[in-house]
């Protein structure tokens, strides 16, 4: 099995961005396919993006226009997606560090 989480991290305000819509994709025969869907709880997680069972490419997707928004604020990328090859039998955790003008990603633990 192979577990995928995220969360993140609103670096301007030094704070967790709860309420980011997250959507996990799979891509199969050139296609994407939506596996799972989620918000950021509270703490900026979203835990509960489920399982896949096979190595491939994966695309997370995460509407920050919606949090900046909520928020008044202005966002020069409306949509961040972080797409990834996985390997099977591991865990990813893939957090994203968000700005008004900046992201950035890596592999946590």
């Amino acid at each position: 099995m192979i577990s995928i989480t995220t969360h993140i991290l609103d670096t301007v305000l030094g704070k967790p961005a709860a309420g980011v819509p997250v959507h996990l994709h799979f891509l199969e025969r050139g296609e994407w396919k939506q596996i799972a869907a989620s918000t950021t709880d509270s703490d900026g997680r979203c835990r509960d993006l489920g399982t896949l069972t096979h190595a491939g490419t994966c695309r997370l997707t995460f509407d920050v226009r919606h949090y900046f928004t909520l928020q008044n604020r202005e966002c020069l990328y409306p949509e961040i997606c972080i797409v990834a090859y996985i390997q099977p039998d591991q865990h990813y955790h893939l957090p994203l560090l968000l700005s008004d003008n900046s992201y950035t990603t890596y592999r946590g633990s």
